[in-house]
């Protein structure tokens, strides 16, 4: 793979992404339809969607596509592969809350090497560079130039004063029992995969998730988490989360920054 070219291909994807996806943002009205797992999905899906496999499949047509909102692409199975969310939190999206993302990752053997975080109404971009870092780059951001860019890095964690994230639209008793284990100084919420690049900024030190995700939801923000020095375990055996399931379906997890001591499930 030739990660300069993938860097530059996958940034610009989601930059025109999340074009398409504010000009549906900015009507008065969407319709909004529901999909037959009953989750929602708008024009604004579908046309980031149209925009980021057009330009996968221009740039590296040899490469597995797979992509929540092609159903036929469910049943890929290959050791590489690009894995979309073109519009991740389609609920944020639909109450107009801000926090939804553009999510594109490259996954070898199992592994998400590569991944791209974009939140267009926030104006926060997030991704891995050609050697696997992570950097946020700072708005406004030009299609055809890469701005100013800053390293992130996870959080060297108080295990006394944690900050933990959660999940805005998929909060339950669960989460909350296992948030109780530990010693919290503050908590936020933030919807999407903005919850990984929280910790993979220091701005949080542990995301955990008791609920189901799929491998779209979850790989680009799992990347930019890594390349940050960060991690994401199963929330069983605290063994590393793959990818390339079968179904596509993620187990409960746990995301952090590798000085939080774990607690078990």
């Amino acid at each position: 793979m030739d990660y300069e070219l993938l860097t530059s291909v996958m940034r610009r994807a989601a930059l025109d992404a999340g074009d398409a996806i504010m000009q549906v943002y900015a009507a008065a009205d969407f319709d909004v339809r529901a999909k037959s797992d009953d989750s929602p999905v708008t024009a604004a899906d579908l046309a980031a969607d149209a925009v980021i496999s057009a330009a996968l499949r221009a740039a590296f047509p040899d490469v597995a596509l797979v992509t929540e909102e092609q159903a036929a692409s469910h049943m890929v199975q290959a050791t590489a592969f690009f894995i979309v969310d073109p519009l991740d939190g389609t609920k944020e999206f639909v109450q107009r809350r801000g926090d939804f993302t553009v999510n594109i990752a490259y996954v070898v053997d199992g592994v998400p090497l590569r991944g791209i975080v974009y939140a267009p109404a926030r104006d926060r971009l997030f991704y891995t560079d050609a050697t696997g870092r992570s950097v946020e780059e700072t708005a406004p951001f030009a299609k055809d130039a890469v701005g100013n860019l800053r390293a992130i890095s996870v959080s060297e964690p108080d295990n006394a004063a944690l900050m933990v994230v959660a999940s805005k639209s998929h909060r339950d008793q669960a989460t909350d029992d296992y948030i109780a284990k530990y010693q919290v100084r503050d908590m936020t919420s933030a919807g999407s995969s903005l919850k990984f690049c929280l910790v993979a900024t220091g701005e949080a030190d542990l995301y955990p998730r008791l609920g189901r995700t799929m491998e779209w939801d979850t790989a680009a923000g799992h990347a930019v988490l890594t390349g940050a020095g960060g991690l994401v375990v199963r929330f069983d055996d605290h063994q590393p989360l793959t990818y390339g399931k079968l179904g596509f379906d993620n187990p409960f997890f746990i995301a952090a920054a590798p000085g939080v001591v774990l607690e078990s499930a």
